[in-house]
Parts: structure tokens; sequence; C-alpha cells
């Protein structure tokens, strides 16, 4: 199989607008948490979240894409821009039948959809609906429209995977360079669910912390107090080529996408298999598809989203996985720092994790103050600060409501 490596990345996140912005402030250990400023959330149980800050749309995109694009894709179209900017990729040199698009989200246009039937119970139910109101809300329109802005005629579809939809994404998008199917794929996450619906919904099932007193240390993983994830928003972008053909065009390399795995929990709807069984499954599958042993894995980005359940039955399937190797890998949450993006995250914890390979620099988690007694001290949390290590080898974890396991391996070229 070809090999496959990263050489753009594009990132707008609730603690930077950019790449280097981003990473900055990963090694800081800054919160993006803070009151919602969206819309009025004071009727809800969580009044806060992670949202982007100093960002508006409009400084990137023209009036037409605006007009005709929700937020997630707005999200989309301006990551994938600082990506392909990145890798310097001239799509003009390029067949256009040998790249394309897969692209991520969980939700879709869930602002669009939101404000146009609110609209239309407001206008008393009479049909005045956007023409764009169809393509602003479908979920598959970020890849589209990308494919479009580039003339991308190759592989172009969206996954959907919940909060594994990213490294889906990530893996199909290897997958086809691997088999010859594409030379350059675009690939990645977006999500904008800061919405009354969204957080309303999320509410309603009790799964965000409710810490309003104190946002910026809401997201606290494996703290015995956690009391669930904080919302966030953004996207991140990889442009992911064959290895020969980056080294012909004198592109510069990242990290090679060494290899990812799915599997699936078949246990709850929304609840994490206890005792983790296809989440661990789902790494070995993935140390297996990178060639790679567990002892070479230097550090872990852990879906750990700050929920009770979930961080726990993610631990003991690390601890199956790694065994006697634990004491060779550090782990860390940077949904501590970010929030939970959803369907994008994935996409921004893979650049967490190449941003670690290249700088030697292991993000950390912030916030934790009292360790869940569950945790045994062999597992090698990163805490507070971060910390320097040579990184040749990092994973990320994701996990989706129904059962959905993601994971992508990144290994130093």
């Amino acid at each position: 199989m070809k090999r496959v490596v990263v050489t753009g990345m594009g990132a707008i996140t609730p603690i930077g607008n950019d790449i280097n912005s981003y990473k900055n402030a990963l090694w800081a250990g800054v919160s993006g948490a803070a009151p919602i400023t969206r819309f009025n959330a004071e009727k809800f149980r969580t009044r806060f979240a992670c949202e982007l800050k100093n960002f508006n749309p409009a400084d990137h995109l023209d009036k037409s894409e605006l007009r005709k694009t929700d937020l997630f894709t707005q999200y989309a179209l301006i990551v994938a821009e600082q990506a392909i900017q990145d890798s310097g990729i001239d799509f003009s040199t390029i067949n256009p039948f040998d790249a394309g698009v897969i692209w991520g989200t969980g939700q879709g246009g869930m602002d669009t959809f939101e404000k146009e039937v609110k609209q239309y119970v407001q206008d008393g139910f009479t049909p005045r609906f956007s023409p764009f109101f169809v393509p602003r809300l479908i979920a598959n329109m970020a890849s589209g429209m990308i494919s479009i802005k580039y003339r991308l005629m190759g592989i172009n579809y969206t996954a959907v995977s919940a909060c594994a939809t990213s490294n889906t994404a990530i893996m199909d998008a290897l997958n086809y360079i691997r088999w010859g199917k594409a030379k350059v794929m675009i690939t990645g996450g977006s999500e904008s669910p800061i919405s009354d619906a969204s957080i309303g919904g999320f509410c309603s099932m009790k799964a965000m912390s409710a810490r309003n007193d104190d946002p910026a240390t809401a997201s606290r993983p494996f703290d015995v107090h956690r009391d669930g994830f904080v919302m966030g928003e953004g996207a991140g972008a990889l442009v992911l080529e064959e290895y020969e053909h980056a080294v012909k065009r004198g592109a510069k390399i990242y990290a090679e996408v060494a290899g990812a795995a799915m599997t699936s929990d078949a246990w709850h709807m929304t609840a994490t298999h206890p005792e983790g069984l296809g989440a661990s499954r789902g790494m070995e599958l993935a140390l297996q598809d990178a060639g790679l042993n567990s002892s070479d894995v230097d550090y872990l980005n852990m879906h750990a989203t700050s929920t009770p359940v979930g961080d726990i039955s993610e631990i003991r399937a690390v601890m199956k996985t790694f065994g006697n190797h634990l004491d060779q890998i550090h782990v860390s949450a940077t949904k501590s720092m970010t929030g939970h993006l959803l369907g994008a995250a994935g996409a921004i914890e893979a650049i967490a994790c190449i941003a670690s390979i290249n700088d030697g620099i292991i993000p950390p988690t912030i916030n934790t103050q009292e360790l869940d007694p569950e945790i045994p001290a062999s597992v090698q949390i990163v805490l507070k600060q971060p910390l320097e290590k040579k990184v040749n080898v990092a994973m990320s974890n994701t996990f989706g409501f129904g059962g959905h396991n993601g994971i992508a391996m990144f290994k130093r070229v």
C-alpha cells in the first residue's frame, strides 16, 4: 500500500483561530469556556460553552458564500483554505480526478434548521422557507462546497459517526490514497452546535457540565468531581497526500498517517461500554493497521470528555491495550481546553497529535484537581503543565453516540 502523509493543516478553535495560535494555547493550558454569547441561555441548565473568539466568517468568505451556507460549512471552507495554503499545493497542476474531499460533521446545519423552523412558526406556519434551506442544512454540503471551490473532482462525501466522525473521515481519506484511488485528499471536520436546540437537547440529557459559576474549569477529565462535557465549536482540516507525490513536489511533511481503525461498542445508545471493550479493540486494530506495537506509542490524545462514565471506561480500555507498556506512554485530554467539538473533535485533536510530534511537546490536561480514585497511578496523565518529550508516534481516540469508536495514528517521517 502507498504511504500517506500530512502536508497541510488548518484550525479554528475556541482557543485559537489558526494553527499557531491553537498550538500555543494548547501548550499554555488555556481554557476556551465562557458564558454563551450566541443566544440567551439563561433558561438552560448549562449556560456556558467553548465558543470561537474574535472570529467572523465574513472576514474570510464573500457574500455569496455566506448567503448559501450554514456556519458549519463556513467553518469548513475557512479551515480548508488554511490547510491548502499551508500545504503549498497548486491544484491546477494536478488531474482534478486525483484530488477529493472526505469531510465530517455530527450535526450538519443545525443552526439553519433551527432558524428556519422558528421563522416558519413566527410567520404563522406560512411556507416561506429560504431556497437555500436544504442546501445549507444537509451534512454533505461542506465537502461539496470545498470540492466546488477548488475543482476537486475525485472522491467526495461526508462521514457521520457522531463524535468519532473526524477520525472516520481521516481513516477513509487515508485508505483511498493507500489504494491508489487518489493522490490528495482534504479531510477533517466542522461543527456549529452552539444554538438553543443543540444546547437544550444536551441539557435535557444532563450530558453537559452545569458548573455555571466557574465555566473555565468545568471541563475536568479524570477529576473525581467531573459532571459532564463542555460544548465547543470550530473546525480542523488536514491535507493528506501520497508520500511520493509530496516528495516529488518538495512539500513539507508534518507526519505520516500511520494507520486507523473503527469498531462498535454495540452496547448503548449514548454510553460507552463500561469495560471499554470496543475502544480497546479499536486501538489494537489501529496499531495493527500501522504495523506498530503498543510499546511504540509515545502519546495518546484521549477522547476523555469529562463525563463520569466515559472517562473511566476509556482508562480501562487504555490499560487493556497498553498493559505492561503503560510506563512508556503519556496521555492527556485536550478537551479540557477546547471543549467537545463533536464531529470536529477528532480533526483538531489529530492536529494536536501532529503538533506534539513536530514540537516535542505533549499538551496538558487542565482543571483536574483530584484524580478519580479508580484511575491507577500506572496511567501517566499529563496534568496542568505541558510535557517536553520526543514523540515519534501519537494516537488519537474518538468515540461517539451509537457506539462508534474511531482511532487514528500518526508518526514521525
